[in-house]
């Protein structure tokens, strides 16, 4: 395959929509094509041994083998490197095999035995489990502190601080965080930051511009934008980059091409996405808040938001995830979600198709419900990943359904 040689203008790319579109990609492709070629292929020949040394020591750029990369997947990696930028700092992306083996990586990569993290306790729940259990049999220890709570935070670093991981917007109730205090704290105590930022999208927040070191997307979420995708991505500067691209070859979670192009071809119409996303999400999120049936709106587009002045000053826009308590028991609850007809019961988000689910059965089904109450989950929420359907008809779908439930 020709390798092309011509990079877009990143100069002339100004507005969201023109950098979803072209960011990061080549501007003549091999064999002319439009879209980035598919190359469905799990090792890479070499004309003869000259070639074979020429590589190794660094004289051309070139695939190997799969497992440590393919030109799909570079396209794909070099657009969300471009995407998570303001041009004012240098980035590179690694693209893995989904949003957990992501953090996965990372963690594994950057946290050796005896070392300390921190985590904040509205993180998603399989990213605090693996810290919890499989990093502790390693000998990493940790600490959980409460989410914004940056008196906690900087209590609980220790000599042996490798990282301090969260997440902004948080999984489920939607905390931000202040990113240039939590990168004050961090720096001053020589301590390495990972975000995890896939509920904002590079379009709502670019953790990297406020000197967050490391952030990651589930990109099987909004950058995919389709439901039919597994990938993530960890994205910060190209020598950091580079040494988890290491670790990544040895643990293997790679993405294959054609998830790749699917991923490309999803960030084409990001921007576009998440302006409905973000607009469907705060009338919505307005809509249930004057509801009598909820007791409790989670968004950080409503100024009862804990954190509404830090969002509005760090962020586009709020994003498509909504959470609320509905005004019922674990019963009645999942008796008002049956009632819509719009979204599907569904784990995840950022779908063009609009998804519902009750925390406290999708996701913690096992637990009692005292145990989900000692995690934060109640028995009543609701978390609503607003599709791009039309905002009224939304609307009109959650009003019927709250009419129509007895409580």
């Amino acid at each position: 395959m020709d390798q092309p040689t011509e990079q877009s203008d990143s100069r002339s790319i100004t507005g969201a929509s023109t950098a979803s579109v072209h960011a990061g990609e080549q501007r003549q492709r091999a064999y002319d094509s439009v879209t980035t070629p598919i190359v469905q292929t799990a090792t890479y020949t070499f004309t003869d041994t000259a070639a074979l040394i020429d590589y190794f020591e660094g004289r051309v750029e070139r695939e190997e083998y799969g497992r440590y990369g393919n030109p799909t997947v570079r396209a794909a990696e070099s657009k969300l490197a471009a995407l998570e930028t303001d041009g004012t700092i240098e980035t590179a992306a690694l693209l893995c095999a989904s949003g957990m083996n992501t953090i996965t990586t990372i963690l594994l990569a950057m946290l050796p035995a005896g070392s300390h993290v921190i985590i904040t306790d509205d993180s998603y729940r399989r990213t605090r489990q693996f810290v919890c259990t499989m990093l502790a049999r390693l000998g990493v220890n940790h600490t959980i502190v409460p989410v914004c709570d940056y008196d906690a935070l900087e209590s609980a670093i220790l000599p042996e601080t490798r990282l301090i991981v969260s997440e902004s917007p948080t999984n489920p109730y939607l905390r931000i965080l202040d990113l240039p205090r939590i990168v004050d704290i961090a720096k001053r105590h020589r301590v390495k930051t990972v975000i995890d930022a896939t509920f904002a999208t590079p379009y709502n927040v670019r953790p990297l511009t406020f000197g967050v070191d490391l952030v990651m997307h589930s990109a099987t979420k909004y950058m995919g934008g389709h439901n039919d995708l597994l990938a993530g991505v960890v994205i910060g500067r190209p020598d950091m980059i580079a040494a988890l691209r290491q670790a990544h070859g040895i643990l293997g979670g790679v993405c294959d091409p054609h998830t790749a192009y699917l991923l490309v071809r999803g960030l084409k119409t990001l921007a576009l996405r998440m302006e409905r996303h973000n607009q469907n999400g705060l009338h919505v999120a307005r809509f249930l808040h004057e509801h009598p049936c909820i007791r409790q709106v989670y968004y950080p587009g409503l100024p009862n938001h804990p954190e509404h002045a830090i969002a509005a000053a760090q962020m586009r826009g709020w994003g498509g995830v909504i959470s609320f308590e509905y005004d019922g028991d674990l019963e009645a609850t999942g008796q008002f979600i049956d009632r819509l007809r719009l979204p599907y019961i569904a784990p995840s988000l950022g779908g063009v198709e609009s998804l519902v689910e009750q925390p406290a059965l999708m996701s913690f089904y096992e637990l009692t419900t005292e145990e989900r109450l000692a995690v934060g989950i109640r028995n009543n929420l609701v978390r609503f990943a607003c599709g791009i359907e039309d905002t009224a008809d939304l609307i009109r779908d959650l009003a019927q359904a709250l009419e129509t439930t007895e409580l």
